[in-house]
């Protein structure tokens, strides 16, 4: 018996016959293909993440877009406290250079304003730790999600809203990339004040690493203890 043929439509005026074997391996193809499309979206979309309720407001991540948030990023990278450990004071062109380097990458990391009730007041950068070359300076696992950030008005630091930042956004990775089970950071060991703040959002202080840039304090936050955190 010959097999059964459907037609549908490719053109005005014709038609292509396709056969109940080859919808089925076109059925198969296009499944086959799904777990690679979720793979190319390294992050798992940060922008549609949503907000997350906090004791201090709404927070929610939003992607930069250099052509609105420049000026802004600019001048939280030139406050000497932000400077210390960013080191990217200058004009607009140090921070669009930054900001591009990621922005035209295959995707690993993902720079993003904090919005507090609306209001930019941080700047983060969602990464994929397994695939950064941290990975190299400790054991990381698939999917590992890193975490940079630095809170842009200094009157929003000192008070401990960066670890109540610290635990929204962790739970925001693990709420929507399921495949991570771990965040994790490296704050510069001398920056007591962001170590601290780690500590106070649930992450543990699993080592001391030596980066090309820094020496830095390994910070480990895991998805199996966040309830109990």
């Amino acid at each position: 018996m010959p097999p059964t043929e459907t037609t549908t439509s490719t053109a005005p005026g014709r038609a292509h016959r396709t056969t109940a074997t080859q919808q089925t391996t076109e059925h198969r193809f296009t499944v086959g293909l799904l777990p690679l499309l979720a793979e190319a979206d390294l992050l798992d979309s940060p922008a549609g993440w949503g907000s997350r309720p906090t004791p201090a407001g709404a927070f929610r991540l939003e992607p930069v877009r250099p052509g609105r948030d420049l000026p802004l990023l600019t001048r939280w990278m030139n406050d000497p406290d932000v400077d210390a450990y960013w080191e990217l004071a200058g004009a607009f062109a140090v921070t669009a250079a930054h900001l591009r380097a990621q922005l035209d990458g295959d995707g690993r990391s993902t720079p993003c304003l904090g919005l507090l009730d609306g209001t930019p007041m941080s700047y983060w950068e969602i990464y994929r730790a397994d695939l950064d070359p941290v990975s190299r300076h400790y054991p990381a696992r698939p999917h590992d999600t890193g975490i940079h950030l630095l809170i842009g008005d200094g009157t929003n630091r000192g008070r401990g809203l960066g670890a109540t930042l610290l635990r929204a956004v962790t739970e925001l990775v693990f709420d929507h990339r399921p495949r991570c089970t771990r965040v994790i950071a490296e704050p510069d060991i001398r920056n007591t004040p962001s170590v601290s703040a780690f500590l106070a959002a649930g992450f543990r202080y699993a080592t001391e690493i030596e980066l090309p840039e820094k020496r830095a304090a390994l910070m480990i936050r895991d998805r199996s203890l966040r309830n109990l955190l």
